[in-house]
Parts: C-alpha cells; structure tokens; sequence
C-alpha cells in the first residue's frame, strides 16, 4: 500500500505529525529526554508554527481535523514547564497573553481539534485540551485530571480558569482549582471538563478518530450551573468561597485562591473576560515570595525520588510484615495493602490487631469508595499472630512500643527467619539505630524506616542510616518509601534523627510557657497566625503526652515529675487518643476557651518556633541530614512547618525566622 503524501510542516522537537489516508491529522507530543511531557516555552513556540500550519491545511481541504495524543506511557501533559518560571517573570504578562492566543487560534480552528487523554493531564496540560473542540479520556486508575497551580502559590494562567467554568460551571470549577485535587476520569466526565470515556488507549485513537468524523463538539455547563456565576447569585457564591478558604489558608500566607475568588467575582460571569483578566491576576503572585518558596518546594519534593535505586537495581516490593498492631503500625500495614502489597500484621493476640483491621476498612472506604476494590484491598492485608509472614516478606517494619529492649528481641527472632534480600526496619522515632542492632548477627541489616502520625496524610519517611549500614541498604529503604507513595528523606541514626530532636525544644518550649501560666490558646494561636498548621500544644496532644515524655527524654529533654505534663500522663490523660490532655476532645477537636488578646501574635509565633529553627541549623552542622535544602523539606513534610516561607533554614535566610 502506498504511503500517505505528507505536506511539508515546520521542523518540531516535542512533537509529530502525521496525516492518514482520511485527511486526519495526528499531533503527538513526546518531550525528548524527559519522562513526562510538559508545554515549555519551545514546545508552546513550535506548537504556534504547527497551528500556522494547520490553518492554511484546512483552508486548502487537505486536513478534515486533528487528533492530540500523548507517546509517553506516564499521561498525557504534566503541565507547563516549572524550570522556566523565573525566566518567565521578566516577560509577564506578555508571555501569558502569547499563549492565550495561541489557545483561541487552536479553539477559533475551522476544523475539529479532538484531544485523547491517558494518564496524567494537569495544569497548562488541562488548560491546552479545554482550548480543544472534544476530549477523550481513557478511564483507569492512572488517569488524573487537574489544576495543581494552587499548591505553587498561583493559579491557572493559560486561559483555565474561564474555560474551566464554561464547561463545568463556577462551582465545580472553581472547586478544583482552589483545592488542586486532581480528578479521576470519571468525576472529570461528570463535571462536563471530559466528553468521552474509553477503556484502554486502543479504543482512545479510535474514538479520537469516530469523534473526527463526526464533528463533535463539546457542550458547555448547562444554564442551571452556569447561572451562579451571573449577578447577584455570584457575589454570594465568592463569599462563601472565601469563607471556606479561609478556614484552611491565612490570606497574608497564601494569597492565590484570594486572588482566584477577585477574579471570579470580577469576570465570572463572561468566561472570555475572566481569562482576559488573568495576566493582571497572575503576575504579581508569580512574583510573590510565596510562590518562589512553594516552586522551590517542588524541586526539592521532586529531588527525594532520585534517593532511591533505579533501572535495573530497582527493587519490587509484594510482601510486607508489620509487627506492632498499633495506631502506628496498624497504620503502615494499612496503607502498604492500600498501595497494592500484600500484608501481614502480628501482634500479641488477634484482639489487639482488630483495631486495625478495622481502621483499614476505614481507610479504603473512603479512599477506593467502590466495593470490589474495598474488599481486594482487605484481602491484601492479614492477621498473623505467629508471625509466619517474616519468612515471605521483602519487608519487615518493626513498630512496638519504644522500647529499646523489646525491639532487641524482636529483631533477633526475626533475623533467623527473613530473607536475605529482605529489607529489616524498625520505626522507632528516636533511639538510635546502633543500639537496637547490637544484639544482631548482621548489624548492616537493620534500618530505620520512620514514619510519622497520622501515616496516611503526612508524606515524609525518614531513612535512617546507622553507621554499620551499606549504602544500598539505604537506597533500598528509600526505594520502599517511593514505592508506597512517601517522600523519603536520608537521616544519620542519632538521638531524635532530624523531625523529632527538631521539634521537641519547639514543642516542650510551649509547654513550658503554659507551665509557667501562659494561656495555651494563646501559644497555639501565636504559632498558628505564624504558619505552623496547628499549635505545640494541639499538637502534643495529638501525638500523645506519653509518645511526647517518652521522645523528650530520649533525646535529652526530661520532663520535670512535678510539672503538669508529668501529672497528666501519670493520670492517663494523654491527649486526643483518651479524650484529655491538655486540651479535652470531643469528636476528634480541641475543645479551646477565649485566646487572649495580643499585639502581634506573628512576632510571638516567631519566638515560639525560634528554638525549631535553630536545632534545624545543628542538624545541618552535625551532618544529620545531608544540606539544608533536604533539612528544609524534611522539617516541612515532618512537622508542617510553614510551607510558604520555604522551610526553617530557608526563613531565616530571609529574616522571617
């Protein structure tokens, strides 16, 4: 069969072009060198060349329409391309009105333009498809759809947020990008910003293809959920927003969905006026401080998963043994089997794992909603009194009380039974890892694979590194944490590692101060208005005043027998886990009084996480952690350290700390 005469097309790097025997074009972006594909400054450059291209196709009748795929296996579009944001700042808003155009050529095109999407579709990437005439999704569990410029101190720039709410209406798209909660497929079709769906990326060329055709074209949001976004009804709906937002960020910390809401109350009425507005909006919060520390944050988030092993040295995980049925361990087993591992969890007795089991349950109700997909993920998790799953496990985690003895114990039944390729953690938050592995045959073996409470929400594992280890036991470690979705950060085994010596002179510091008669409404609320996510003593209780006195001695801050503390833990009250601590809890809050007045509550937050801040600086010192940079996400991802000023280090570099 003869090939297809292909016109002449302006030279491309990032994609490629082709016209079939029916006169459909087929454009595929293939970022060169690079996992993912994102729409950088070239890329957009030589997509406006293709689009020139495209128009005098269509008008001589040799193009009846283009289909926009993805050849990477990881998703479609990541995004714009994050590296050139600073580059980007010196030709605002210029650059942005650039593409706006480019996207209303794309979308003003006489013929139709159908985007199929596989994987993830976010940001700049989104924004490129809602510019298409139809979109199609395949709809599986890699697919993610979604504005994530919110975590990044800014919001969609490239024409999203009026197309966004043309097609999905003001409520629904303005939920997604205050929230940046990416979409699966399905929800992404419910709320009109998806056309199609399909089952795998075969059937995905073919209704590209049909869709071609048939010249279908996408419908926008229908008049009973676009009609919020008309007056009066919009003014209302924007203040309900900035009530809801205000709940989760301080404006002074977090100015973008602020800005995002002035936005959509100005032009949300008239799609094409709000993207006409976005430069103006966009612009000063690229320039913001905020911004630059949460892009800086990124890089630093993305640099973790290079501390693990790759191509062929990169091991798979399928079995993991949890010994300790607690909050803790209960916890790590749960969202092991809910990554996809098979689990086994020993405790004592059947009644003290059925805690977690139940926890578990929880867990994957609220994460994977549909029943088969609940019951295959309890199915991967298993009650295993005697321990049998030691011998099957490419993992085994330790999580018992911390104990330095029992640990010892448990250790030296289990390196009998493991595999020698098996990895062999404990999740002590404190006792050094040489102490533990001292009763072992192999001391290389043991690692520390700390994870933090609660374990579904907060990403960091620290990777503790004893000095008998070797450093593939290490990268392994890491490998593991990346494997279930954390963020793993190298630590040197001494007392408290990084997150916990860090934050115990903050946290007993506070204490102290209500010791001595200060009102614990106002240190929490201090630490609060300075952009820590909760206050020192909110969260001592949270962890648990016996977990809290027993670290705080570890790493050499005693907790005085005749304070306060001391009585509270004596009494059993040791916080949200029984009901009372320094605070009473009901339905999982504090149950806070009347905060004291104060002339500048940010100055004293400031005096509160001094202590944090400087024991931060003695890690970096002491080589705990290998820089500051891995200091500043490590403390970040740890303790939720006030993300927007860049982390304890990187504040106080720039005098906020």
């Amino acid at each position: 069969m003869a090939k297809t005469p292909q016109p002449k097309m302006p030279k491309t790097k990032f994609w490629r072009f082709k016209i079939d025997v029916e006169k459909i074009g087929w454009l595929t972006i293939d970022t060169p060198k690079s996992p993912v594909n994102v729409l950088s400054s070239a890329a957009l450059t030589e997509l406006e060349n293709l689009v020139s291209r495209f128009e005098d196709l269509i008008a001589s009748d040799e193009l009846i329409g283009v289909i926009l795929l993805s050849d990477k296996d990881s998703g479609f579009i990541a995004g714009a391309d994050i590296s050139e944001f600073g580059e980007m700042m010196k030709t605002m808003p210029t650059s942005l009105e650039r593409v706006h155009k480019l996207f209303a050529r794309i979308e003003r095109l006489k013929a139709p333009f159908v985007s199929g999407v596989h994987g993830f579709c976010l940001g700049g990437g989104l924004e490129l498809i809602l510019a298409t005439h139809y979109r199609v999704a395949v709809n599986n569990d890699k697919t993610r759809i979604g504005f994530p410029e919110i975590k990044l101190g800014l919001f969609p720039g490239f024409g999203g947020t009026g197309r966004s709410l043309r097609q999905a209406g003001p409520v629904n798209a303005m939920s997604i990008m205050l929230s940046g909660k990416y979409l699966r497929a399905g929800a992404a079709r419910g709320m009109n910003l998806v056309d199609k769906l399909v089952q795998n990326r075969d059937q995905l060329r073919w209704e590209c293809r049909k869709a071609v055709i048939q010249k279908r074209k996408s419908k926008p949001a229908p008049f009973l959920k676009a009609v919020l976004a008309k007056a009066p009804l919009r003014g209302f709906v924007a203040k309900k927003m900035r009530q809801t937002v205000a709940k989760k960020a301080n404006k002074n910390h977090y100015p973008a969905p602020y800005a995002l809401i002035d936005l959509f109350e100005k032009h949300g009425d008239d799609w094409r006026a709000m993207i006409k507005g976005e430069p103006d909006g966009f612009s000063p919060l690229m320039r913001s401080d905020t911004s630059d520390n949460l892009r800086r944050l990124f890089f630093l988030s993305e640099g973790l998963k290079k501390q693990g092993l790759s191509g062929k040295d990169k091991p798979k995980f399928a079995r993991v043994h949890v010994i300790g049925g607690g909050v803790m361990g209960g916890d790590i087993a749960a969202w092991c089997a809910f990554r996809g591992m098979a689990v086994t969890l020993q405790d004592l007795d059947l009644e003290r794992i059925e805690p977690a089991l139940k926890r578990a349950k929880k867990l994957f109700k609220k994460r994977l909603r549909k029943p088969q997909l609940i019951s295959a993920a309890m199915s991967r998790i298993e009650a295993d009194v005697e321990g049998k799953g030691i011998k099957r496990a490419d993992v085994v985690i330790e999580a018992v009380v911390e104990n330095l003895k029992i640990k010892q114990e448990i250790f030296k039944a289990a390196e009998k039974q493991m595999k020698p390729d098996a990895i062999m953690a404990t999740n002590t938050s404190s006792i050094e890892l040489e102490k533990i592995a001292s009763v072992l045959k192999d001391k290389s073996r043991l690692i520390g694979l700390h994870f933090f409470n609660p374990v579904v929400q907060l990403p960091l594992v620290e990777i503790i590194q004893s000095k008998y280890n070797k450093e593939i036991d290490v990268k392994k470690g890491a490998s593991f944490a990346l494997a279930i979705g954390k963020s793993p950060v190298i630590v040197k085994s001494a007392t408290g590692f990084l997150v916990n010596r860090v934050l115990m002179p903050y946290m007993l510091g506070a204490v102290n101060r209500v010791e001595a008669g200060e009102s614990k409404e106002l240190i929490d609320a201090a630490a609060v208005a300075f952009g820590m996510p909760m206050g020192p003593i909110e969260l001592m209780d949270m962890v648990g005043l016996d977990v809290g006195k027993s670290v705080a001695e570890e790493v050499g801050f005693p907790v005085a027998e005749n304070s306060k503390f001391a009585a509270l833990v004596k009494a059993k009250k040791l916080g949200k886990k029984t009901g009372e601590g320094f605070y009473v809890w009901e339905k999982g809050k504090a149950q806070k009084g009347e905060t004291p007045e104060h002339k500048d509550l940010v100055a004293l937050g400031r005096e509160l996480v001094k202590p944090l801040v400087d024991e931060t600086e003695k890690c970096v010192k002491e080589k705990i952690v290998a820089n500051a940079d891995l200091a500043d996400i490590g403390v970040i991802f740890g303790t939720g350290f006030a993300p927007f000023l860049g982390g304890p280090l990187k504040a106080r570099k720039d005098g906020k700390a």
